[in-house]
């Protein structure tokens, strides 16, 4: 099951949904075609986003933006 959820919304929307079910955001950002993208803590709270805002949802790949860069941990030594 995946944390990563698409909507098309604005950050702010989203964000207030999920404080008002008391639901934790690990990465939140902006789409450039607009929308949202954002990973939930877990992958029951991603159902619940998705239940929620099914009406929102963004199906298939969205395009991110090069500001966003990937967290890569460093290799340990």
């Amino acid at each position: 099951m995946t944390r990563v959820v698409t909507i098309d919304d604005t950050p702010e929307a989203v964000t207030a949904l999920c404080a008002k079910f008391g639901i934790g955001i690990s990465v939140i950002e902006p789409l450039p075609s607009g929308g949202t993208r954002v990973i939930l803590n877990n992958g029951v709270d991603a159902e619940k986003v998705r239940r929620e805002m099914k009406a929102k949802l963004i199906a298939g790949p969205s395009v991110r933006s090069s500001l966003y860069v990937a967290r890569i941990r460093a290799p340990q030594s």
